[in-house]
């Protein structure tokens, strides 16, 4: 979000499931590397800015907790969805 913008956080309940949403108003990822983004060193950032790891770690933190993260994005807005088992 270049430092500015607005960032949106939705938390929810779905049949046996805890949703939660973070959107950003971004300027969006691109469509070509959207597919890409949860591989691990994958990054579009400068050499020292970023190692590629992050979105790598989450997704395997969320699989461990059988759940899963998706994202939709298209300029100005951006969507991170997790869906988490809830326990009964």
């Amino acid at each position: 979000m270049d430092n500015c913008g607005v960032l949106t956080l939705e938390v929810r309940a779905e049949n046996e499931s805890l949703l939660v949403g973070v959107t950003d108003s971004g300027k969006g990822i691109p469509p070509e590397i959207l597919p890409r983004i949860f591989e691990p060193f994958f990054t579009t950032k400068r050499p020292g800015e970023g190692s590629g790891l992050g979105l790598d770690i989450v997704k395997k933190i969320i699989e461990k907790h059988s759940g899963k993260i998706k994202v939709v994005s298209a300029i100005g807005q951006t969507t991170f969805t997790v869906s988490i088992p809830i326990a009964i």
